[in-house]
């Protein structure tokens, strides 16, 4: 077997293209971090109340924007505002630490790039799913539609501890 000796170094044409290479690579990773940080660090909340309740009110707070709940108790009110749309108000040291509403239907639901923005998760069962989280202000907010017969769209702010 015959051994070529006369090319033991690199070419410069093979440098130029081991160089561009290594540029490329490192600009692939770059746009690829941004991107991916981008998705995951939210820059200003897109829905952060529900019909002027906000986390953090007290229950007199909420109740005069809401009206009287269908059931109502130191811990939680439950509210029915039509056949669509039902709300659940929870209070933790007499204020509030949770939002919840439910649209049968998806009936006067927001869109969901509206609540926590783009990049809905479809599950395997077919139901969507998407949660936004800002850490500066200490609460999250989600999207989830069921894949029931009747889907119900269910959006929930919540404090974090």
């Amino acid at each position: 077997m015959r051994h070529n000796t006369e090319r033991l170094g690199i070419r410069p044409i093979e440098l130029v293209f081991f160089a561009i290479g290594v540029i490329l690579l490192l600009m692939f990773a770059i746009v690829a971090n941004g991107q991916t940080g981008h998705s995951q660090v939210q820059q200003q909340p897109l829905y952060r109340e529900y019909r002027g309740v906000r986390l953090g009110m007290t229950a007199e707070e909420a109740r005069a924007k809401l009206g009287v709940p269908a059931m109502m108790s130191d811990e939680q009110d439950f509210y029915v505002f039509s056949a669509n749309e039902t709300a659940q108000i929870v209070y933790a040291d007499k204020k509030i630490v949770t939002i919840s509403s439910d649209y049968t239907s998806g009936i006067g639901a927001p869109d969901y790039k509206s609540v926590a923005g783009e990049g809905l998760l479809q599950r395997p069962d077919g139901s969507l799913f998407k949660m936004a989280i800002y850490d500066s202000e200490r609460f999250w907010v989600s999207y989830n539609k069921s894949a029931s017969v009747v889907p119900t769209v269910t959006i929930t702010i919540g404090t974090m501890k």
